[in-house]
């Protein structure tokens, strides 16, 4: 997958669709595009096992109900460990793709990516049509697929970053980021409508599903202006300066006046984890992150299953009903997102506006590597918070809920440093690099 193989230019759909002579502008919104459907598939694969949590743990129905070997009285730690299995996996992953993402053709590993995702998501439902009650099966197939997960996030922010520029970006990219919550939306409500079925097509489905978006990147995805005959230099109109973060002369790096990242080098040489972990505000970011990400994913695979099991009105939700009604934390999760992208635009104050709108949202444009550091650092979080929801259940939801509070507070303490040091820049009419690094969006 060297980005030098004459197999990796153009895309083969691309080159299909040549006639129609697309301009610029109509390749980046195609990017755009591709890459929202391909991200939002990659959710919508994660969702299943929060949606049928109840089906292999019923709590208020007879326990031979249930699914070995998660039906017993320490089925949620069992669920716990499944859910924590996969984004442990998927956190360690981040940082070994992210530098496979600066050094690798980007159509080819993100599509290999999602096509992998999807056969292990499947394998996992397969456990229903096959009868398995191995607990070491579903395990497994977890830590697997949440490897192949783990090359989505770097690989699309690199794409964007290759094509988009920082004019409204922050709008752009508040309605870019809602694959979000739209994959969530979508997995939720596949997950909930084949569930009738057996479980089991709650995984079958989106794996399906992301295995086709896998496709599509492959025909279509095209990560680098030059692939469709355009310079890398008509991605950004903003002046630039050139700082050296290795002492090797390939591995340069530019920071662009709003402190967007961007590679420059002809060769396409990542940069090591220990230098892109001195780059200004990575760090902060990173544990911001960390706490953000461990009160959305608690929400992402708990939600559902504290609907089936809390009582409302004097009746226990089925587990359709939990699955659909947990869709509109995400619709929630899309309104904040254009919000808080508008406003950074706006206010042209990124830190303050992530601060508001715990989780993050910001600024996308950083080298895979870059965001690969941030946003593993944010999946180990996104892997302690179900971890513990799932020993913190067997003992009432209310410790549940404490956890997320002083998660969000920690999350939006530990940008406090960057808002003051933004705030006292718009007042003086300087700029903070700091302020303005390189800033995560919550995936």
């Amino acid at each position: 997958m060297s980005r030098h193989c004459d197999l990796c230019a153009t895309p083969p759909g691309i080159l299909l669709l040549r006639a129609k002579e697309w301009n610029y502008h109509t390749h980046r919104y195609m990017v755009l595009f591709i890459t929202f459907l391909a991200y939002a598939c990659y959710h919508a694969s994660r969702k299943p096992t929060g949606i049928v949590k109840s089906v292999l743990c019923p709590e208020h129905e007879d326990p031979k109900d249930g699914w070995i070997p998660f039906n017993g009285y320490d089925g949620p730690s069992k669920l716990g460990e499944i859910d924590v299995a996969f984004l442990a996996c998927y956190s360690i992953g981040m940082y070994v793709a992210g530098h496979l993402g600066d050094t690798l053709d980007l159509r080819l590993f993100l599509a290999s990516g999602m096509i992998g995702s999807g056969i292990f998501v499947g394998l996992f439902g397969m456990g229903y049509f096959w009868n398995v009650h191995c607990f070491w099966f579903y395990l497994s197939m977890q830590m697997i697929a949440g490897m192949f997960q783990a090359t989505g996030w770097p690989s699309v922010v690199a794409v964007i970053g290759n094509w988009f520029g920082k004019r409204k970006r922050g709008l752009i990219m508040g309605v870019w980021n809602a694959h979000t919550s739209v994959g969530n939306i979508c997995g939720s409500l596949i997950a909930a409508s084949v569930l009738d079925y057996g479980w089991g097509w709650s995984f079958v489905a989106p794996g399906a599903l992301i295995v086709f978006g896998g496709v599509i990147v492959f025909l279509f995805l095209a990560p680098y202006p030059e692939d469709v005959g355009f310079s890398s230099s008509s991605s950004s109109s903003s002046s630039s300066s050139s700082v050296h973060v290795a002492d090797d002369k390939e591995a340069l790096v530019h920071i662009t006046g709003d402190g967007a990242l961007r590679h420059a080098s002809v060769n396409r040489k990542g940069i090591g984890l220990v230098e892109a972990c001195m780059i200004p505000g990575v760090i902060p970011f990173a544990l911001c992150l960390f706490f953000a990400k461990l009160v959305a994913y608690t929400f992402l695979y708990w939600l559902p299953f504290y609907l089936t099991h809390t009582e409302i009105g004097g009746k226990y939700m089925s587990v359709k009903s939990a699955g659909n009604l947990s869709a509109l934390f995400d619709v929630g999760g899309i309104v904040g997102g254009i919000l808080a992208g508008y406003i950074s635009d706006k206010l042209n104050a990124r830190a303050i506006t992530a601060a508001s709108f715990i989780s993050l949202r910001g600024d996308s444009r950083a080298l895979a590597t870059v965001t690969a550091i941030i946003d593993g650092t944010g999946s180990v979080g996104a892997a302690v918070g179900p971890l513990l929801t799932g020993f913190l259940s067997t003992r009432g939801w209310t410790e549940v809920f404490m956890m997320l509070v002083v998660g969000a507070f920690i999350a939006g303490l530990l940008l406090s440093r960057l808002i003051i040091a933004e705030i006292g820049e718009r007042s003086s009419g300087t700029q903070n690099p700091e302020a303005t690094a390189s800033q995560p969006l919550l995936e």
